[in-house]
């Protein structure tokens, strides 16, 4: 396993570009089982969870090879329908393969999904929408096995706002015979990026980006070529470093409209937020103002920023912050590692109560997910002393190069390898 060293009190400045987006990366790779052919998919981040996601395919026959930011998928060798544990295991996003392989080849055996360790999310929603779609679904020895000789349109309403679930019930009919009608379907931009690709591919749906989608089943589908969204996770995570350290720092290849309720956060934070064209620069000097955020499906504020916010509310001066989270109400395990540096934190039922004045010294502290390590990094860029961030391997699933583009900043972060924890 890899840790990093972070040396805290760096001034930041400079630019730092920002890569594919990973959750839409996840969304739309898997499409690759709906249709035969050769596909490329550009600006996709080179991080640990594509490689999980490629590692999947491959298992069932697809070949795939990154080259810098473009995936080139070759979908025409699939020679089985099974996702074993030993692959979704690692990720909760590979069940995104369910509904494109019982759309198109009939059956799918996926194992439940495993990811991140912040609390159970259940797969129900994915299960009702495809058995509402025609799919006859059971629970075997810990797989779903899903089968139809063909789906067939319906109605279905999300009873909950699901990004996961709106992603796999649209997969599936696309290619189900007749008329669906979708309701309360995430509007998040992945789930707005899947459903342009699917269109390219020679899929009917009207409604995109809103939450009622009506889907005209077609026969096939074919390969094409897409550029993938830029992360708003990440840019979002840098524009928090770059105010959390009291720095000017510019990112770019983003999307600003994406980013909307953290871009307000900031400024009501006293930072200064300048957006022009594809690029967004952040200036600060001086500590924040407490600001409270809630989080909430998109366009509200990510539930995927709520840990590097707490982090950036250690840095108020007086009262107290506070952070609610409405999606995942047990998100808060990275707390008790911020405590190690020093913070004062307490955490009830779904809210933490970031209270202000924290001097943060340097600790060794531990990852346990891919959000809550992020929140570990912007605390030790501000903390005395030199910082260990022991699981950085959860870091390698959602940031690309992160220890590099910190350095570029001026950042003191190194990696080294290590096999003593």
């Amino acid at each position: 396993m890899d840790k990093f060293i972070v040396e805290g009190g760096h001034k930041l400045s400079g630019n730092v570009t920002i890569s594919g987006a990973k959750n839409a990366a996840l969304a739309i790779i898997p499409s690759v089982l709906l249709a035969q052919g050769t596909f490329r998919f550009s600006n996709i981040p080179n991080i640990r969870d594509i490689w999980t996601l490629s590692r999947l395919l491959h298992s069932m026959g697809i070949h795939s090879e990154l080259n810098n930011d473009e995936l080139f998928v070759d979908s025409t060798g699939i020679n089985s329908t099974e996702a074993p544990y030993e692959h979704v295991k690692k990720m909760r996003a590979s069940i995104n393969v369910l509904g494109p392989l019982v759309a198109r080849h009939g059956h799918a055996k996926v194992s439940l999904p495993g990811g991140c360790s912040f609390g159970p999310r259940p797969v129900d929603l994915h299960l009702k929408g495809l058995e509402k779609l025609g799919a006859t679904i059971t629970l075997d020895s810990g797989y779903i096995l899903a089968e139809s000789k063909r789906l067939q349109g319906a109605k279905f309403h999300f009873d909950i706002s699901s990004v996961g679930a709106s992603e796999n019930v649209i997969s599936a009919a696309v290619l189900a015979k007749g008329s669906s009608l979708l309701t309360n379907v995430a509007v998040e931009p992945e789930v707005t990026a899947l459903c342009k690709l699917l269109v390219k591919m020679g899929a009917k749906i009207n409604g995109i980006g809103t939450t009622t989608l009506e889907i005209e089943g077609v026969d096939t589908l074919h390969a094409v070529d897409e550029v993938n969204i830029p992360d708003r996770i990440e840019a979002a995570t840098f524009l928090i470093i770059g105010a959390m350290t009291k720095s000017t720092i510019t990112v770019e290849k983003t999307n600003a409209y994406h980013l909307t309720a953290v871009i307000q956060a900031l400024e009501e934070s006293g930072a200064e937020v300048d957006v022009t064209g594809e690029n967004i620069t952040i200036s600060m000097d001086k500590a924040p103002e407490p600001v409270n955020v809630a989080t909430a499906v998109y366009p509200g504020f990510p539930t995927d920023v709520q840990a590097q916010w707490a982090a950036y509310m250690m840095m108020t001066q007086h009262g107290n912050s506070r952070v609610t989270d409405n999606i995942y109400k047990s998100r808060f395990l990275y707390v008790p590692e911020l405590h190690r540096l020093g913070a004062d934190i307490e955490v009830i039922d779904n809210t933490a109560i970031i209270n202000s004045g924290a001097t943060l010294k340097a600790a060794t502290v531990m990852s346990s997910d891919l959000r809550a390590s992020a929140s570990l990094i912007l605390a030790a860029l501000v903390a005395e002393g030199k910082t260990e961030i022991l699981r950085v391997y959860h870091l390698d699933r959602g940031y690309e190069n992160l220890e590099k583009k910190l350095s570029n900043l001026g950042a003191s972060v190194k990696r080294i390898k290590t096999e003593e924890y």
